[in-house]
């Protein structure tokens, strides 16, 4: 992939944590379901300026991960020691999230979606949150390495 293409992907990237972040403060504030997630993601994708391609992957990347959510939490939960997911940052808490779903559920490579995670977390995150991102997702990609059943992988879908 070229650089652009990288860059691009980064972006989208970013698009999708902003959105998901954006729908978990909604539901936080006001105690009642969040607006479905491609509302959220038009209001903050006005934000962005990306090609369509690159707009189609983040609301993909945001769908699916608000669509295996309960999959995806109890993979953090088993994983996240001593953390629980309610009490982690909201960044950090989003980030996890999106990368077990491309982890998960997308071909893209773990290492990328690890690296990936951790600029997310550079980024908009507080100084410890690359690392715990790092510690989280290496522990979730081992279990996922060793088989376990919790959500299904990329791999045993093809």
């Amino acid at each position: 992939m070229s650089r652009s293409g990288h860059a691009t992907r980064r972006s989208s990237r970013q698009l999708a944590l902003q959105t998901l972040y954006a729908r978990d403060l909604a539901e936080k504030a006001v105690s009642e379901p969040a607006p479905p997630i491609e509302e959220t993601f038009g209001r903050v994708a006005e934000n962005f300026d990306l090609p369509e391609g690159a707009r189609d992957f983040a609301l993909e990347l945001a769908q699916g991960t608000v669509a295996n959510l309960a999959q995806i939490d109890e993979l953090l939960t088993q994983n996240a020691t001593n953390w629980k997911l309610s009490r982690m940052a909201a960044v950090d808490r989003n980030i996890l999230r999106l990368a077990v779903f491309e982890i998960t559920q997308t071909a893209t490579p773990v290492s990328i979606v690890l690296d990936e995670a951790i600029v997310l977390a550079r980024k908009f995150g507080a100084d410890s949150s690359p690392g715990f991102v790092n510690g989280v997702l290496d522990a979730v990609a081992r279990q996922i390495e060793l088989g376990s059943d919790c959500v299904n992988t990329a791999q045993e879908r093809s």
